[in-house]
């Protein structure tokens, strides 16, 4: 089966670009109205940085043979049911005909503050996707149902503090060895590839990106497991897959 990665390089430079232009425009609208969030909320708060990523995968649908499924991005319909609490939204969906093809959720963040906002990241990634293949198998989404794709991409400010090594306090029992002397960047990678090797997510990307970019789109990746080609590739695959099938 020949997939089609509907040249996910250049959508990914202008999905870069797209990220951080839509942050400093953000911030310049705050600023000129007086209104401006305590840091920089404000270009959290605006809500389209990651729109480009989501343009990704919507090409990969419709190039992949599936222009018929219903591809969900607004919050009103993001909506699915959990089993440890009632409902989760997320990012994307791709439903057809009544079935779960896919869930998807895209974040990033930002400095200068990285240690609690990790640390938050890390269990909503952890927890959402606990908490859908639990309802999952309790047939919360039909008796029978094809196992979905379930997606995580994060985007993480390529700077000097997000690069630096972090000290961990062990009071009573020692940390992972895999965490010691790690980075913010390398304890997220870490996290993307124990996301996919325990089964929580079938691809989880992570990649970099310094501020710089909204010029040119650059990014990097640390590991194949977590690239964006990864993500792109299975994600296409899974398509073209329950494309065939229908």
């Amino acid at each position: 089966m020949s997939l089609d990665l509907a040249n996910y390089e250049t959508q990914a430079r202008e999905a870069v670009k797209l990220f951080w232009g839509s942050r400093e425009a953000a911030l310049a609208r705050q600023i000129e109205s007086g209104n401006q969030d305590m840091g920089s909320r404000g270009a959290v708060t605006a809500g389209k940085n990651m729109d480009g990523f989501l343009t990704i995968a919507q090409s990969l649908i419709e190039a992949n043979g599936f222009a018929l499924a219903d591809i969900f991005i607004q919050k009103r319909v993001l909506t699915l049911p959990g089993f440890f609490r009632a409902t989760k939204l997320w990012d994307m969906l791709v439903i057809h005909h009544g079935e779960l093809v896919a869930a998807l959720e895209f974040k990033s963040q930002v400095g200068p503050s990285f240690g609690n906002n990790f640390n938050n990241r890390s269990e909503e990634a952890i927890g959402a996707a606990h908490d859908l293949w639990t309802a999952y198998r309790e047939g919360a989404f039909g008796k029978d149902a094809p196992r979905p794709f379930l997606g995580w991409i994060m985007l993480l400010e390529d700077c000097d503090k997000s690069n630096m090594p972090v000290q961990d306090k062990e009071p009573y029992f020692p940390v992972d060895p895999a965490f010691k002397g790690t980075s913010y960047a390398q304890r997220y990678n870490l996290l993307c590839k124990r996301l996919v090797q325990e089964g929580l997510y079938s691809s989880a990307t992570f990649i970099l990106s310094p501020r710089t970019a909204s010029e040119d789109g650059q990014y990097r990746y640390l590991s194949a497991l977590t690239s964006l080609k990864t993500f792109v590739t299975e994600f296409a695959g899974h398509i073209a897959t329950v494309a065939a099938k229908r």
